[in-house]
């Protein structure tokens, strides 16, 4: 019987461990990224353009889909609503308050397969790049990646043409399975 409780409590130690190990590197990384955050909304924004229902599912640095941000008002993964408005788009993500990206701040909009805890299938996600609300004023502006995966058949390509219609510039591919070779020549 005594062993049996040995196991027990070794059990609870190892999962106390990493409970608290993933505390303090989230707490490093808000730290990190607490000069982050999207923009405020707008007091009238107006009717959207398009609506569409999606999971939510993190912000990163340009291009390094693995390195999650915790920007504020969009830390966390969960289901949102996406709407593009001539001005730019708000996400109305459950439980944040609601982010904004004004169209002058938005790079464009393209697919990805796969970004921090989320692998799907080809062109499965769709990812808004612009410029983050950076209070640190850095000299270059901050550029992140924020990955959406749309709840209906047809809303993504939906969303990246809505996306890079108000856009100021459009955005390059997104990294997939396919194109993770290097691209230097064989010369």
């Amino acid at each position: 019987m005594t062993e049996w409780w040995v196991g027990v409590l070794a059990a609870v130690a190892v999962v106390a461990v990493i409970g608290l190990l993933m505390l303090r590197s989230w707490r490093r990384r808000a730290v990190r990224d607490e000069s982050l955050g999207a923009y405020a909304p707008p007091a009238d924004l107006g009717a959207p353009v398009l609506e569409v229902e999606a999971l939510y599912v993190a912000t990163t640095p340009e291009a390094e889909p693995l390195e999650r941000l915790a920007v504020d008002g969009l830390a966390f993964r969960g289901a949102a609503h996406v709407e593009v408005h001539p001005t730019g788009v708000l996400l109305r993500i459950a439980g944040e308050v609601p982010s904004y990206m004004p169209a002058d701040r938005i790079a464009g909009a393209g697919t990805a397969t796969y970004a921090i805890d989320r692998g799907v299938e080809p062109e499965g996600l769709v990812a808004l790049t612009w410029i983050v609300d950076d209070r640190s004023d850095p000299e270059v502006p901050t550029r992140v990646d924020s990955y959406l995966r749309c709840r209906y058949p047809g809303d993504s390509a939906r969303l990246v043409a809505a996306v890079n219609e108000i856009a100021a510039t459009p955005a390059a591919s997104r990294p997939t399975a396919d194109n993770e070779e290097s691209e230097a020549s064989d010369d």
